[in-house]
Order: C-alpha cells, then sequence, then structure tokens
C-alpha cells in the first residue's frame, strides 16, 4: 500500500515560458510506483509538455522510465523492454519490472543465480501519465494497474483513461485490501473508463489524442528508443509511409480482368445461340398459332358442358312435371285404398261380432286350452328326455310307464344305501389311520 508520506517526486528544472500556445496533446507529469528499482513510494517527472532532457548513471533506471512510456502507449505484444539501452533479447519483461529484479545471487552450493527482487508477488504496481492539450484545454491521464494473480505467472492489469488529471497517490493508494475495491472506486470517479484489455483502451486515448492511424504508435515506439539508424531511407519508408496496396490492385485487376473475359464469352456464346434459335422462329410462330387455335378449341371444348347442363336441366324440368302428375295420381289411388281398407276393416268387425254372437267364443276357449296343453306336453316330453339322459348316465333303463319308474327308484335307493355303508367303513378307517397316525 501506499502512505503519504512515502510520496515522493523527482523534480526537474522549470520550463521556460513559451509563446503562444503549443498544438497537440503533451506528457506533462508521469509517474511511477513499484516500477523496476523505482521502489515503495511514487516517483514523478515532471515535463510540463516540454522537451526533456534524462541522463544518467548506468543502471539507475532511465531506460525503466522510457518502458514505462512505453507500456502506457504501446500494445504490450509489440514491446521489447530494455530496449533503449540496446537489449536485443528480452532481458527484461513486465513480471521483472513489477516484482523489481534489482541483480542476482548465486548459492554457496554452486547453484546457477537466481535474481533477487525488492518486492513479492503480494505488492502491486501502478504506472500512470497525465496529459495536456493547451490548444483545447483539455487533459487526459492514462493509467495501468498491475498485480499478480498467480504468484508463479505474469501478472494482470487493467487500463484506465480519465478525462482529467489524476495522481497516483490520491487516486491510487488507501483502496482497501484488494484491486476489486481499487476498480470500485476508480468506477465511481467521473469521467474514468476502465477496460480489461489493450484495445479498447488504445482507441478511446487515440480517439481522444487525434491519433487516427495505428502506425503513428508503431513510428513512436521506433523511435522512443532509437540508437541509430543505418538506412534513413529504409526507415523513412517502413516507419513513416503507409505502404502502397499493390497486390490487393493487382488481384483487383485479375479479377476485373476475369470479369471482362468472362463477359466476353457470354456474348460469344449469345451470338452463337441466336444464329442456332433463328431457324426455329417461324416453327415458334407456327407453335404459337397452333396453340392458339388449340386454346379456342379448348374453350369451346369447356363451353359444352355448361350448354349440355342447360339441355339437361329443361329435360329435368320436363321429368319433374311428369313425376308431380304420377304422385298426385298416386296420391289419389293411395286415398281410395285407405278408403277401401277403413270399409273393410269395418266388415271384419261386423263379421266377429257375428262370430261372437253365434258361440264364437267356446272356439277361442278351446283354442287356447289347446295351446296350453301343447306347451305342458312339450314341457313334460323335454323332463322325460332329460330322465332318460340321467338314468342311462347311471346305468339304468329309461322309465316308459309307472313300473319302470319306480324300479329305477329301487334301485336308486339300494344303491344309496350300499355307498353309504361303504362311506361310512371308509370313515372308519379313516378315523383308525388318523389314530394311527397321532400314535
Amino acid at each position: 500500500m501506499i502512505n503519504d508520506h512515502d510520496v515522493g517526486l523527482q523534480p526537474s528544472p522549470a520550463s521556460p515560458a513559451v509563446s503562444g500556445r503549443r498544438v497537440g496533446f503533451r506528457l506533462g507529469r508521469l509517474e511511477v510506483y513499484n516500477w523496476g528499482t523505482f521502489h515503495d513510494r511514487v516517483w514523478g517527472l515532471d515535463l510540463h509538455g516540454d522537451n526533456a532532457l534524462l541522463t544518467g548513471e548506468i543502471g539507475s533506471g532511465k531506460s525503466t522510465l522510457v518502458d514505462a512510456i512505453t507500456t502506457l502507449l504501446v500494445p504490450p505484444q509489440k514491446i521489447t523492454y530494455n530496449k533503449a539501452a540496446g537489449a536485443e533479447a528480452r532481458e527484461r519483461n513486465l513480471r521483472t519490472y513489477v516484482l523489481g529484479y534489482y541483480k542476482s545471487e548465486r548459492g554457496d552450493s554452486g547453484l546457477p543465480a537466481r535474481p533477487v527482487a525488492l518486492r513479492d508477488p503480494s505488492s502491486y504496481a501502478v504506472l500512470l501519465g497525465c496529459f495536456a492539450s493547451e490548444e483545447l484545454a483539455q487533459r487526459v491521464t492514462l493509467a495501468q494497474v498491475f498485480w499478480f494473480k498467480d504468484p508463479q505467472g505474469q501478472p494482470a492489469r487493467f487500463y484506465v483513461v480519465a478525462d482529467a488529471e489524476l495522481s497516483i497517490a490520491e487516486h491510487f493508494a488507501h483502496f482497501g485490501a484488494g484491486i476489486g475495491d481499487l476498480r470500485k472506486r476508480l468506477r465511481g470517479l467521473p469521467r474514468v473508463e476502465l477496460y480489461e484489455s489493450f484495445p479498447p483502451y488504445g482507441s478511446a486515448y487515440r480517439r481522444r489524442f487525434g491519433i487516427e492511424n495505428e502506425q503513428a504508435l508503431d513510428l513512436f515506439y521506433q523511435t522512443v528508443s532509437l540508437k541509430s539508424v543505418g538506412n534513413l531511407t529504409e526507415f523513412v519508408r517502413e516507419q513513416m509511409l503507409e505502404a502502397f496496396p499493390v497486390e490487393p490492385r493487382v488481384e483487383a485487376l485479375i479479377l476485373h480482368f476475369d470479369d471482362l473475359d468472362g463477359a466476353h464469352g457470354a456474348v460469344l456464346r449469345a451470338k452463337d445461340q441466336i444464329e442456332r434459335l433463328t431457324p426455329l422462329v417461324a416453327d415458334c410462330e407456327e407453335h404459337a398459332g397452333l396453340s392458339a387455335q388449340v386454346e379456342t378449341l379448348r374453350g369451346c371444348r369447356e363451353a359444352l358442358r355448361p350448354w349440355f347442363a342447360h339441355r339437361k336441366a329443361g329435360l329435368l324440368e320436363q321429368r319433374l312435371a311428369h313425376l308431380d302428375e304420377e304422385r298426385a295420381r298416386l296420391a289419389a289411388r293411395a286415398a281410395s285404398l285407405v278408403e277401401q281398407r277403413d270399409r273393410q276393416r269395418a266388415e271384419r268387425d261386423c263379421v266377429r261380432q257375428a262370430i261372437a254372437a253365434h258361440g264364437g267364443d267356446r272356439i277361442e276357449k278351446i283354442k287356447q286350452a289347446i295351446a296350453a296343453d301343447q306347451a305342458e306336453k312339450e314341457e313334460r316330453a323335454r323332463r322325460s328326455e332329460r330322465y332318460d339322459r340321467l338314468a342311462r348316465e347311471v346305468g339304468l333303463d329309461g322309465a316308459r310307464d309307472a313300473d319302470g319308474f319306480l324300479a329305477n327308484r329301487r334301485a336308486l335307493q339300494a344303491e344309496q344305501d350300499t355307498t353309504e355303508s361303504g362311506l361310512a367303513g371308509v370313515q372308519h378307517a379313516l378315523t383308525e389311520a388318523n389314530v394311527e397316525l397321532r400314535q
């Protein structure tokens, strides 16, 4: 954490007054905290938008401050740290700057040398740059905060763009126990934007600075730590001039030629088709005439249906008239038949009354008695057949008279007595067997 008494500034000589307003955004103040060997307090460089000469002993931190400015403005994947000191390989990286590696120590056991850090992974680092435009009377602050999620990995970071002047001591200190509290505090500040990756952060500050092309930042990165220029023409061509898009033009020309060649082939094919199709024009006209005649005849044929339907409707009307006449005639016939039926029913009733008056009721009673006797006869015959069937099943003859019936009855009684005596013997034997079984 940063304490108030830890805040320190590296003063620079006051810049002379400049007549008139200077154009564009200029770096007014650079602040670093826990960056490289700038340890445990805020270190500042006040430029007031002027040009500055940074000198010092080897290893005093000149390249470290240049790398801080580069980190604020250049995408991370393009940066080679310590390039201002002539480093060709990545002898420094973001982890070494945040942890503050400053020397290497070799152990007594002869192990390889290990770097020694000023800080442990629980610390965090902040880079902050304040830019000002006298012409627009605007101030923009860019900042990046680094901390470790994985003690063995590279630092995590988030980016800050503010349309106001911020400072590490006031806005990036005393925020609580974790980086989340710092994020919460910064989001609560007016005109402050937070980003999780460089592309939106870079777009935000380029929009404010009026930098339309990313190539300007590439040129800045190449010149901020420039040692020497071998070929000035190649340097200007590669870094300051936009490459002429020759290959897209050639590809477009080839595509255009292919389109023209295809169109020419299409015209030739169309001409050949016209020559081949010309003799077919007369046949097509004849076909059109025949088609029109066919359509006319088809229309006539279609017109026959309603004509025949009209004729059929007239015939059906005549048929309906004849049927109405026939219906009237049959209705009269039916009325006469109903009258005849009623007359015959009256005659039938008179005959029945006459029969009843001359003993006809006795005849009816005799008929009813005959029917009852016939039903009783059929019932007795059915019962006799059932008796005969049951008698045969038990080995007896059918009963054709009273003597046979009585004989069968006596035989059944004797058989029943024999069966009952046998049953008693069996029951006695069963009892003895049960007694024996229990014994």
